[in-house]
């Protein structure tokens, strides 16, 4: 899912009742503005276009719009997967809208996106995991905007080969798929996922020809910094070229807690680690998502 990334509590706690944490300064975020996001805003409302910007209130929205910028959800907004972070609904999905793909073309179209990021919720309730609705849906972005550059934001779709083959035939600009945490807390923070398993995923994608692999963590949820060196260098090995990495915040009382807030300069140890590595791009700051400066990301 579209995330990318704390103090009392122990492993194992969600739902329940936490010491209130106050944000810190560095997580304030600057009203949206600018003419390109108030053209944008007000195209998104008169069409009733769906994004993941504005669903999901994403605090880089005005700077990525300003960009020419914007995230789409594919699949519906139920999710098969229950992770503990994620503010998307949980349960049995609607049926597969195949208009979709014509729905989402359009909507880029309308709000004259340079580069599109396509994500999408889990389907392990259909036999192809929803790669079939994917690769429409790159399609008839690339037949209705053929100057709109595209990053695909994937599922692990199960570790299926021959689902994850659909994307790679689709061959966007960049392929993504978040780790989203370290090994230890992969189990309790996507539940259904395997951490080697989006390992695998990564480096397939790149084996078989994806020229700019990427996948995203997000910290404050009990990791510590050598436990997030590793996860940099397991994705090194897995051949991604760019990571991002950001601040959880709880979407609700519901999900796990914050257990802490890692500060700018944490972060930006972590930039420089990564880039000495040898990643193509690193975006690593408290506000830093998924899409984050995702035009960037086909340099």
């Amino acid at each position: 899912m579209e995330t990318v990334l704390e103090n009392a509590l122990p492993v194992g706690t969600r739902g329940a009742a936490e010491p209130s944490v106050a944000k810190p300064k560095w997580l304030r975020v600057k009203l949206p503005i600018g003419q390109k996001y108030t053209e944008l805003r007000g195209l998104v409302d008169k069409y009733s276009l769906n994004t993941i910007c504005t669903s999901g209130s994403c605090p880089n929205m005005g700077e990525c719009w300003g960009e020419g910028t914007a995230t789409f959800m594919i699949l519906g907004n139920i999710c098969t997967r229950s992770c503990g972070f994620c503010g998307v609904k949980t349960g049995r999905p609607e049926t597969v809208d195949w208009d979709e793909p014509e729905k989402v073309a359009r909507s880029i179209k309308i709000m004259n996106i340079k580069h599109a990021v396509i994500t999408s919720v889990d389907r392990d309730d259909l036999k192809d995991g929803g790669s079939i609705i994917w690769i429409e849906t790159v399609k008839a972005i690339r037949r209705m905007n053929p100057n709109t550059t595209l990053e695909t934001l994937i599922p692990d779709f199960q570790g299926i080969e021959r689902n994850i083959d659909r994307i790679i035939e689709a061959n966007p600009e960049v392929v993504s798929h978040n780790v989203e945490t370290v090994r230890r807390l992969t189990r309790e923070v996507r539940i259904q996922a395997k951490y080697d398993r989006s390992l695998e995923v990564l480096k397939y994608l790149k084996d078989k020809g994806i020229n700019r692999t990427k996948s995203g963590i997000m910290l404050g949820l009990g990791e510590t910094e050598e436990e997030v060196i590793q996860t940099m260098q397991d994705l090194y090995n897995a051949k991604v070229d760019i990571v991002t990495i950001g601040q959880y915040l709880q979407p609700s009382k519901k999900h796990l807690p914050v257990k802490e807030f890692i500060t700018p300069e944490q972060f930006a140890k972590y930039e420089k680690f990564g880039l000495d590595l040898g990643f193509r791009h690193v975006e690593s700051g408290p506000l830093v998502r998924s899409s984050y400066k995702a035009q960037k990301h086909i340099l």
